[in-house]
């Protein structure tokens, strides 16, 4: 889990999934736990669902070339795809240090345009995680990095935004039990978010930002 930790720099110490562009846009402190409800149920399916597809292609010996096109057409954000490779590179720079001979790391290290799903799929199947706890992490990173988002984007007691890890648990072991038996790229959830698509866009060409994305 603290491999995927919102306070890990591999993770989401440079973002924010979304939440700084949707405090941009209007979004208040009371609609953040609503906030977390449709990611979960859009971004962080399709995020999980890539993983644990990936996973099974890794320990079974599959190209992986079909999870990351599946997940790029899932994905139509230009600025949301260049921030997940991004955090794939850095994922994939930590887990090659750490399982430097570990096969299926070092096939995810050689991926063209390796996303950050993909990436933390190498680092699941070089420790050993199953398909359900690696959708739970996905889905507990998600929520994590939102909160501790907040925290530097809106007048927020920490208590609260604990709360609201806290709350989502039981939503993120749903997607997780959703995504888990997935193995085939064609049956990755596309669930679209226009919305933080078009606010991931636009805080993209700002110039003045706390986070990345």
């Amino acid at each position: 889990m603290l491999l995927a930790d919102a306070r890990l720099p591999v993770a989401g110490h440079t973002q924010s999934a979304g939440l700084e562009a949707a405090v941009q846009h209007g979004l208040t402190s009371v609609e953040v736990p609503a906030y977390l409800s449709a990611r979960l149920a859009t971004t962080v399916r399709v995020e999980a669902g890539t993983a644990v597809v990936a996973l099974h292609r890794l320990t079974h010996g599959l190209p992986l070339e079909p999870v990351v096109a599946a997940w790029a057409a899932r994905t139509p954000s230009h600025a949301l795809r260049r921030s997940s490779r991004a955090q794939g590179r850095a994922m994939n720079r930590l887990s090659t240090r750490l399982w430097a001979d570990d096969a299926a790391v070092l096939r995810v290290h050689g991926l063209d345009g390796c996303p950050r799903a993909v990436a933390v799929a190498g680092a699941a199947a070089a420790t050993g995680l199953d398909a359900s706890s690696l959708a739970r992490l996905v889905g507990y990173d998600d929520v994590q990095t939102v909160a501790s988002a907040s925290l530097k984007l809106l007048p927020l007691d920490p208590a609260e935004t604990t709360a609201w890890v806290h709350d989502a648990l039981p939503e993120v072991a749903a997607v997780a039990a959703d995504v888990a038996p997935l193995t085939d790229p064609r049956d990755i959830p596309a669930a679209a978010a226009p919305q933080t698509e078009v606010w991931a866009q636009a805080h993209a060409r700002s110039t003045r930002r706390l986070f990345s994305a």
